[in-house]
């Protein structure tokens, strides 16, 4: 099977019953070619028609899915930018002699746990962990002949890592979790969350375990990480583990989202454990075995305002961490913010008191702070953009550099519904409906602007003007995507008008220079 995503490609129609609709079903034997998908190529033998979707699946059609035919069907496909030709198979054959690494030559640097304190007990049995911002322990998953069913080529090349090597015979046992990756140091990281509008205590990677970060010739930083490799001290009451059905979900989608212009997660490779895993599908308390399956994102961090927050919420010593964490994200994420001067000037009024200014100069946090802010903004107005409803905006589910993370029960418009979710355990209050996003990022926002107030990193003045700078931020961005228009002050185009209502209930009066008028 080969998938071809091209970024120049509109991609128009996207659909909230299946991520299948964007990557598989217009290019299934049975299905007639979209004109809307002209460079997105991928076939797959499945007997049936594929679905995806964990939360309105469809059990007539699911039947006549083998899962070892999808299995078969992704069995030796690569995932590229561009179609493969011979003379492509000829550049390959040369990347090794242009720099190209195998997987003992990876460059590891593992600053996240060089730099923050750790936990001092290494196993996997659920408990708190106090003090730490993670824990080592290794991947456990249950593996029998384990097999790599699909890979990315542009993943590999961020990493500097040869294509070849996902030839090797023993890539997948490395990347189930079976075999040590060489220079690896593994650990699951440590944080809390509001889960649904209400404080869930401690959460932290439950199945996922980050190998460490990968720095490639230019310097760049990413984490790799796998979902589905077994139980860590935060797995709670779970198995640890994940199943093919979700991990071909995340994996597609997260894909797809790059090459739609949104910020995302990536993801390297998927691996079959050959064992099976029981899940509840249906949420209709008959469980069924189903094959398991471990997907290696990757991504420059999987902070998360959750990350901040666990150790804010214990107070006492733990505030210290919050510094360091933010100390540690600003140094490796966002230098261009340590390295602010008095020179550019980032100051700002917020009232009509010539007193009420935010000085972004004078207080790293809070540059930091309204950049997140700013992250987060644009990436909630681009899922807007394509439909795309997150379905589970936990705090813990918010990265700190604006990315689109854990893929759970997500969803796109099939046609406009603002109280769409794609979660069922959302449905009585549809709190994260397509509608309610962009409130949910500013709710999270508070929190986590909350959380640095909490460890004295900020005031609640910088607080505030984050807050502002969110709906501005985000106002900005649909009206230049859009081209909206003010008639009567009225704002035309349906789209924002959820802006002026997000704007009407912030309490201060805030307003940067140079932005679109206030909304009433």
């Amino acid at each position: 099977m080969r998938f071809h995503f091209s970024p120049k490609t509109p991609l128009f129609s996207l659909s909230s019953s299946s991520i299948t609709s964007l990557c598989l079903r217009p290019f299934l034997p049975s299905a007639t070619k979209s004109p809307f998908y002209p460079s997105l190529a991928c076939h797959v033998s499945t007997g049936g028609n594929l679905r995806m979707d964990s939360t309105s699946p469809d059990p007539s059609s699911s039947s006549s899915v083998s899962v070892d035919s999808v299995a078969d069907g992704l069995k030796n496909q690569s995932l590229r930018e561009h179609d493969i030709s011979n003379n492509n198979n000829m550049n390959n054959e040369n990347k090794k002699n242009n720099g190209k690494l195998s997987l003992e030559d990876l460059n590891w640097d593992h600053s996240f746990v060089r730099e923050l304190p750790g936990d001092p007990i290494s196993d996997s049995i659920p408990r708190q962990v106090f003090h730490a911002c993670y824990t080592k322990v290794l991947p456990s998953a249950e593996v029998e002949n384990p097999k790599l069913v699909a890979w990315s080529d542009s993943v590999a090349d961020l990493l500097d890592l040869d294509p070849k090597e996902f030839e090797r015979p023993d890539f997948p046992l490395k990347f189930s979790g079976a075999s040590p990756l060489a220079g690896a140091v593994p650990y699951a990281q440590c944080y809390g969350g509001h889960q649904f509008g209400t404080w869930a205590g401690q959460l932290g990677d439950g199945r996922a375990i980050t190998l460490g970060e990968i720095m490639n010739s230019k310097l760049e930083r990413w984490e790799l990480q796998l979902k589905g490799a077994g139980k860590t001290p935060y797995s709670r009451f779970a198995d640890g583990l994940a199943v093919l059905r979700s991990s071909i979900r995340e994996y597609l989608c997260s894909e797809a989202m790059h090459f739609l212009g949104i910020p995302t997660t990536r993801a390297l490779c998927l691996v079959t454990t050959g064992k099976f895993v029981t899940r509840d599908m249906f949420y209709d308390g008959n469980p069924k075995d189903e094959p398991g399956a471990v997907v290696c994102r990757v991504s420059q961090s999987f902070l998360r305002f959750g990350s901040f927050q666990i150790h804010a919420s214990r107070g006492g010593e733990d505030l210290g961490i919050v510094r360091s964490l933010a100390d540690y994200a600003i140094r490796h994420h966002f230098p261009h913010i340590e390295n602010m001067s008095k020179s550019e000037s980032l100051s700002f009024s917020t009232g009509d008191n010539d007193q009420s200014v935010v000085d972004l100069t004078s207080n790293k946090y809070a540059a930091w702070t309204v950049e997140i802010a700013e992250r987060t903004a644009s990436l909630v107005a681009r899922w807007q953009g394509v439909g795309f409803t997150h379905g589970v905006l936990n705090t813990d589910n918010m990265s700190i550099l604006g990315l689109t993370i854990d893929y759970g029960p997500f969803g796109f418009l099939d046609a406009f519904d603002p109280s769409y979710t794609p979660n069922v355990t959302d449905l009585p209050g549809r709190r994260y409906c397509f509608a309610n996003q962009p409130d949910i990022g500013l709710w999270n926002i508070a929190q986590f602007a909350s959380t640095l107030m909490t460890a004295n990193l900020i005031s609640d003045q910088e607080a505030n003007y984050a807050m502002e700078r969110y709906v501005w931020f985000v106002f900005s961005f649909f009206a230049i995507k859009l081209k909206y228009s003010i008639v009567d002050n009225q704002i035309s185009c349906p789209a924002i008008q959820v802006w002026g209502k997000i704007y009407g209930r912030l309490s201060s009066n805030t307003e940067p220079k140079a932005w679109p008028p206030k909304i009433q």
